[in-house]
């Protein structure tokens, strides 16, 4: 039988990362965090990561920089950052998104500490 746990997290006790991100329900193999009211602002460095990101977009618009390509994202959009990918975003309005990694981006600070900047 397969791993039977059940959670539930409750984002107002959520832990919060370096970058900003708020964790939520996290398995095995995939994990969730929210990026909420994210304030306008110039991309950060380019970086890529060991893992795979998907997102949605709830409000605002930002500019995600993809292995040289810029897509426009705006409410309702969702996308994919592929493990390895060069990328960083540009927050355009004031966003908020959810996102799923895989394998889990955790709590216990994988996002900043295996990411790699790179220069752009």
């Amino acid at each position: 039988m397969g791993d039977t746990s059940v959670k539930k997290v409750d984002s107002h006790h959520s832990p919060t990362g370096q970058m900003g991100q708020k964790y939520l329900a996290e398995g095995v193999r995939v994990a969730m965090r929210l990026w909420e009211n994210e304030a306008p602002a110039e991309a950060k460095p380019v970086s890529t990561r060991d893992y795979e990101t998907v997102g949605y977009v709830i409000k605002g618009r930002a500019e995600l920089h993809l292995e040289g390509q810029v897509l426009l994202l705006n409410p309702g959009d969702s996308w994919l950052v592929p493990k390895g990918a060069s990328h960083t975003y540009k927050i355009l309005e004031t966003f908020t998104a959810v996102e799923a990694t895989s394998p889990p981006a955790s709590v216990h600070g994988r996002d900043e500490k295996t990411g790699k900047s790179v220069k752009a």
